[in-house]
């Protein structure tokens, strides 16, 4: 299969490895925000750029019929125009916050703690998110994801960054630390306990192999998809 790699810092590179050692071939690389570039040769791309160069990679891959993959966060407040661009276009999209195995498990066991959780008003929530610091956009997209399911299940209606200062917010903590590939933790904290769950990552290693399966499902598929599409659960 004929890859483009749109960004092509530590993550890309990790892709990199890991697409050729199944068999693909890179056939265009991408360094951050450049603008100029054919993706036509390409039979799908896998695009882990910046914010600001998302929409315009993921437009140009739907504008030339190429599936397309997105791991970039902090762009999506635009989510909806991709979507209604891949519709009309009769493409393929697929974002997802976190490629990972574990991490895409460790979603669906959050929303279902949520529901165990969504009637015990002694418990608080909060979510922890810990990255390197070369992440550009915080919180994280797998923060945010944490969130979205906490809310669908409880009586919380936003999130927050730092600090919750409206009723019902979840507060969503950011560090930055070196050399870190991305930790989160959900805690529900009452006066007599807390209860949490928590994803630790050692290397870009899964979110890379995730997203080359990812790419690998998508290439022959027409529509909008998650990573639940992807591992069937």
């Amino acid at each position: 299969m004929k890859i483009a790699l749109l960004g092509y810092g530590k993550m890309g590179q990790t892709i990199e490895k890991i697409a050729l050692s199944r068999g693909h071939e890179i056939v265009i690389k991408i360094d951050k925000d450049a603008e100029s570039y054919d993706i036509s040769g390409a039979e799908v791309a896998i695009d882990f750029s910046i914010p600001d160069a998302a929409v315009h990679n993921i437009s140009n891959c739907l504008n030339h019929s190429v599936p397309v993959i997105s791991g970039t966060t902090g762009w999506l407040g635009r989510y909806k125009e991709m979507e209604t661009l891949c519709r009309e276009k009769k493409g393929a999209f697929l974002y997802a916050s976190n490629f990972s195995l574990g991490v895409n498990i460790f979603f669906e066991l959050n929303k279902q703690l949520a529901k165990m959780m969504g009637n015990l008003e002694q418990y608080e929530v909060q979510i922890e998110e810990i990255h390197h610091k070369q992440k550009l956009d915080e919180p994280s997209g797998t923060a945010i994801t944490l969130a979205e399911g906490v809310i669908e299940h409880t009586k919380h209606g936003q999130w927050e960054l730092d600090k919750a200062t409206k009723e019902n917010s979840i507060p969503i903590t950011a560090i930055r630390s070196p050399e870190v590939p991305g930790t989160h933790t959900v805690r529900y904290g009452s006066e007599v306990d807390c209860i949490d769950i928590k994803h630790t990552a050692h290397t870009r290693q899964g979110f890379a192999l995730g997203a080359v399966v990812a790419a690998e499902w998508i290439a022959d598929k027409k529509g909008v998809f998650s990573m639940k599409d992807v591992l069937g659960i």
